[in-house]
């Protein structure tokens, strides 16, 4: 998929667990709903840090095309490393590491640890980093070229800042979820894990498949590209992607939002 459909599958993906925990009896505070959903859009972008034509390395200028080459590498070494007799040969990283169920609990498991540990400047720059990707991808047509660039920085610093003053108040959701004394912003982790997995989720729809099971393997790879049957595939950034599912995506965000706000 591309930046948008990722970005906007995320969003969709948190409001609909806030939709299901509302049901379950354990609603989020509104703050939490949305710092969650932008959390989740900028973290289903997070997964193509291995590729230095994707949307995030130039979110953050020489410093994120910088990360991208040397996370393509480590991804690439692994992948040599670890493949077995029936994986492909390959010339880069893309689409490997990253793209794992075990690489989006560890990014999560490390983002919670930072935030409960770090104290109010973890969880600013926590925000500050997913609401840059946030903004790129949700409001890809208005960030295009790196004119815009220091405008999304600004935008996105403003909004964690205030965002994270708003979460601070007593009950509007610092605590939310882990409630026992230290673990506050403990949940921040948990839209970064679901954001990691609707991206590749949403790369294993199309042809090229994803190993989101690795270092689990099946049959003789390693690196299995899961996917749905090849009838059922599509290219990135085909019709399929931008007639029919940003559009699901859209409709399946606001219904989850409305449902986890009570409105429905």
């Amino acid at each position: 998929m591309m930046g948008p459909a990722h970005s906007l599958s995320g969003a969709a993906a948190w409001l609909g667990v806030g939709a299901a925990v509302a049901a379950a009896g354990r609603p989020m505070p509104w703050p939490v709903l949305l710092a969650g959903a932008l959390i989740c859009a900028g973290a289903a972008l997070a997964p193509d840090l291995d590729h230095k034509a994707a949307t995030i390395s130039r979110s953050f200028g020489p410093l994120s095309r910088w990360l991208c080459e040397v996370v393509d590498k480590l991804s690439y070494a692994v992948y040599k490393a670890t493949k077995k007799q029936g994986d492909p040969r390959r010339s880069g990283g893309h689409r490997t590491l990253t793209h794992t169920w075990l690489w989006a609990v560890l990014i999560g498991g490390g983002t919670a640890a930072l935030a409960v540990n770090g104290g109010r400047w973890a969880v600013l720059a926590i925000l500050f980093v997913h609401m840059v990707l946030a903004i790129e991808g949700l409001l890809w047509r208005a960030t295009r070229g790196s004119s815009s660039d220091v405008l999304v920085w600004l935008l996105a610093a403003a909004t964690a800042w205030i965002i994270a003053d708003v979460l601070d108040k007593p009950g509007n959701g610092s605590d939310w979820l882990f409630t026992a004394p230290g673990q506050e912003y403990l949940w921040l982790g948990l839209p970064i894990v679901l954001g990691a997995l609707v991206h590749d989720i949403g790369d294993a729809l199309t042809v090229s498949g994803c190993p989101i099971l690795w270092p689990i393997p099946v049959g003789r790879k390693r690196w299995y590209p899961i996917g749905p049957p090849r009838f059922m595939r599509f290219r990135a950034g085909s019709w399929v992607e931008l007639k029919v599912l940003m559009p699901a995506f859209m409709l399946l965000g606001g219904v989850g939002c409305a449902a986890a706000l009570n409105v429905i």
